[in-house]
């Protein structure tokens, strides 16, 4: 036998081996899958050995076939359960989402109800994107977080819950912090200085509203350099009260030299403003 003749045999043998285990394996799955015919409880107990084995996608299926088969049995309601579970461990979250909030439509007494709260909530979390998008589910896991705390405040995940809700409110502060730089940088002081208020007002324990209190001081002053000479004084006054604001809310802050910078400029405007109103006064 030459050698190109032993080659081609030995690819043979390869062949029919990679064959051979491809047809055992498809068999072994086959036998794995749910079957036209099985009763409930081994129904069951295939979808949970895909579960088990974290073959999420595979489980998903199979538990969505039990709970159509075993409706209003305690098989279709753990299927139910780890039906949701499937979907979290897959993280297709917003199909995990809308599974939890069914489980608990139809088992609203269960004992695993908070458990599937706080993870329903942690749905929303990981689906919140970036700041500069849409934070919709942002909004909403805040609000499913903040509900499970109000219900179960001796819970075990109370803490991570708070922990969530200070992390995307931070996000919405940091939202609404970029939009302000935004209409800073086009020179519209106005909608600038609104965005900085909503930062300060609505998210004051967040890292954002420090920064942009400071940044408020000095867009005010900015925005009264470029005013008209009639409103100039109001908005230097903005900046003054917006630096007063900054000392009660953050007097131990390191960013406490820079806004008294802004605040003297803000007074010394101030003052040759006053100046001048009483040179015009004694002319007059």
């Amino acid at each position: 036998m030459t050698i190109k003749e032993q080659q081609k045999k030995s690819m043979q043998h390869k062949f029919l081996f990679i064959l051979g285990f491809i047809l055992i394996f498809s068999a072994c799955k086959n036998d794995a899958l749910i079957k036209r015919g099985d009763s409930v409880d081994v129904a069951y107990e295939k979808a949970l050995a895909f579960f088990e084995n974290e073959n999420y996608t595979d489980a998903a299926s199979a538990f969505e076939t039990v709970t159509r088969i075993a409706r209003g049995t305690d098989y279709g309601q753990n299927a139910q359960y780890y039906l949701a579970e499937s979907y979290y461990n897959s993280r297709q979250y917003l199909l995990a989402a809308s599974e939890y909030d069914r489980y608990m439509a139809y088992y609203p007494q269960d004992i695993r109800r908070q458990e599937i709260e706080f993870k329903a909530a942690m749905c929303f979390y990981h689906q919140s994107p970036r700041y500069k998008l849409d934070q919709t589910p942002t909004r909403t896991a805040i609000e499913r977080f903040q509900l499970f705390n109000n219900r179960y405040p001796d819970s075990e995940f109370v803490t991570e819950s708070a922990q969530k809700i200070d992390e995307l409110r931070n996000k919405l502060a940091h939202k609404n912090y970029d939009a302000a730089l935004f209409y800073i940088r086009t020179d519209r002081f106005e909608a600038g200085t609104i965005y900085l208020g909503l930062t300060i007002d609505q998210y004051p324990e967040s890292e954002w509203a420090e920064k942009a209190l400071v940044l408020q001081v000095k867009t005010f002053i900015e925005y009264a350099d470029k005013s008209i000479p009639s409103r100039q004084a109001e908005r230097y006054n903005n900046a003054v009260e917006s630096y007063e604001k900054f000392l009660q809310l953050f007097p131990e802050s390191n960013l406490r030299s820079e806004v008294e910078d802004y605040y003297d400029e803000a007074q010394r405007k101030l003052s040759r403003i006053a100046v001048a109103t009483d040179s015009e006064t004694e002319e007059s």
